[in-house]
This record gives structure tokens, C-alpha cells and sequence, in this order.
């Protein structure tokens, strides 16, 4: 039985969700990523336990019970003017570097993490969210850091099984589809996402079949409309099943101008799922949006 299925869909059905990472990282992710949840512009979003604004984040959840929250595992800290490290500062020594920050991309991470730490930290994250009050519906991971998307080492058995045990979804593809354009890297993708798909299984942790985005960094001749024609096209192209599509919508603002380069694309987004053309393809064509929570809850009914 398919995913859709389970869930009470058809086969012919596709079915959307749309996530917003970085919840918590900083007060603009917050104004932006709320605005959206509350407008239904968006279905669900992940919070960024070891940065600043997470305490925030999770007391606008708890004040917006119809918010669908999950933990955005993180382990990496990639901006230069503003860092973060882990919740578990005395078990880290793998996870940081020279300055106790997280390393800012994804390779330091493969090469030195230890699993055991990997494990106490992911769990410091999720236990200090339920800790504040958060129910969490899902989880993923900030730049896919516990993917082995550098150098092959992957985290994942590690991750699955906290998923497992605190009973969240989490972001995985089942198929490679829309992931590369490359016939031979899509072919070893299409290998790779079916073995993990099948520790998942293995573990009762529900996963989508697909995973779909657009590129973080802002190309010199892109501008809003183009953005968004690429946006637009993309989702109007999801399969039959159950896709998640992932942005960073933040509001503009001295923060994130200080913060990323690529401040205007994050603005954009923000832009762009208020943008009535967006909600009008959603809402006119036979998409259905859902959210992490609907499988949340199939997750805990295949396990109870």
C-alpha cells in the first residue's frame, strides 16, 4: 500500500507539503515563517534548538496549537556574523570547532562526528523543544548534514531510531525523482534514497516519497518574477504521492541583510507563498496540501 494510501488518499493523488526550515535561527525567520503558518500559506515548519530565537519560536507554536512544528536537526552554523554550537556542550568535542561553534558546512561533520554525540545531541534538541512545551510532528536535519551527501558517511541509522522512539516522521525521500538532473548521479541517488527508505521501514519511521526545493543562493540575473517562474513550475510538477517542498522564508530586515548574501532569495520566498498566484495553483489544481502531522499520526497508529 502506498504512502497516500495509508494516509486515506488515492494513488492518483498528489499531496503537498510545504515546510519551512530555519524556524528559530533568528527573529526574521521567525516574523516570516509565522506569518506564513498563520495565512495557511504554508503547512508545517522545523525550529533550530541551539539558535537564540528557538524559545520564541516554540512559545508561538504553543500559543498556535494548528501549527505544525518539528525539530530542524542541526549541525552545522553557516553564516560568519552569527553562529551557534550544540545544546550538549560538555559531550561535543566532534561536533565543533576551534571556536565550540558548529563547523559551517557539511563535510567537518561527516569526517569527525562522533555517533555517539551525534545521538546525545539529537536528543538534547528534541528533549529541550518537548521540554519548553513543544509536541514536535516531525523531524529533519539543517543542511543535510547526517545525509552523507560529502564524503558517503551517513547518520541516519542514528536519527531514525530517535525518530522511532519519540514518534516523528522524518524527512527522507523514498524515490530520488527531482533530486538530479545527472543520469548517472540520479541513478546512484535512486539506490541510495531505496536503502535508507528501507532502514526507515525497518524502524516504522514514515517518510515522503519525494523531496523537492529550489536553489538557496540568489544568481546574479535572477529577480522575483524568475524566482518565481521556476517556483511555480516546480510545484505545478509534483508527482502522485506525497511530496515535501522546502523553502526559508524570512522577512527582510538589517538582521538577515547582515547575515546571508543571499538575504533576497529568503525574502522572495516569503513573497512568493503569499503571492496569489502561488495559493491559486495550489488551491485550482488537484493538488491537496497536508501537513507532517497527518503522518505523524499514521506513524503512531501503524506502531501503537
Amino acid at each position: 500500500m502506498t504512502l497516500a494510501e495509508q494516509l486515506g488518499y488515492s494513488t492518483a493523488d498528489r499531496l503537498l507539503i510545504l515546510n519551512a526550515d530555519d524556524y528559530g535561527m533568528c527573529r526574521s525567520a521567525n516574523l516570516g515563517i509565522t506569518s506564513l503558518l498563520a495565512g495557511g500559506g504554508i503547512s508545517s515548519t522545523t525550529v533550530m534548538m541551539p539558535c537564540g530565537w528557538a524559545p520564541n519560536a516554540v512559545a508561538t507554536a504553543i500559543a498556535n496549537p494548528s501549527f505544525d512544528v518539528g525539530i530542524h536537526l542541526t549541525f552545522t552554523s553557516e553564516w560568519t556574523n552569527y553562529r551557534w554550537g550544540p545544546i550538549t556542550t560538555a559531550e561535543s568535542a566532534s561536533l565543533v570547532d576551534e571556536f565550540g561553534y558548529f563547523p559551517s558546512d557539511i563535510a567537518p561533520v561527516e569526517v569527525r562526528a562522533n555517533d555517539d554525540e551525534v545521538r546525545r545531541e539529537s536528543r538534547a534538541q528534541i528533549d529541550r523543544a518537548i521540554g519548553l512545551g513543544l509536541a514536535p510532528t516531525h523531524a529533519d536535519n539543517h543542511m543535510g548534514s547526517l545525509y552523507g551527501l560529502a564524503t558517503g558517511r551517513d547518520f541516519l541509522e542514528t536519527v531514525l531510531t530517535l525518530c522511532a522512539e519519540y514518534g516523528l516522521p522524518f524527512r527522507l525521500p523514498r524515490y530520488s525523482d527531482g533530486l538530479s538532473d545527472d543520469p548517472e548521479t540520479a541513478a546512484a541517488l535512486a539506490r541510495r534514497c531505496l536503502e535508507q527508505a528501507e532502514k526507515a521501514d525497518r524502524l516504522g519511521v514514515i517518510i515522503p516519497d519525494y523531496l523537492w526545493t529550489r536553489p538557496f543562493h540568489l544568481a546574479a540575473e535572477e529577480t522575483y518574477e524568475s524566482v518565481k517562474a521556476e517556483w511555480i513550475e516546480m510545484i505545478a510538477s509534483i508527482p502522485t504521492g506525497v511530496t515535501e517542498v522546502y523553502m526559508h522564508p524570512f522577512v527582510e530586515s538589517d538582521e538577515i541583510r547582515d547575515l546571508s548574501a543571499d538575504w533576497r532569495k529568503r525574502v522572495f520566498e516569503l513573497r512568493l507563498f503569499n503571492d496569489p498566484d502561488m495559493r491559486s495553483l495550489i488551491a485550482d489544481s488537484d493538488i491537496t496540501l497536508i501537513g507532517w502531522r497527518e503522518l505523524q499520526t499514521l506513524q503512531k497508529g501503524l506502531n501503537s
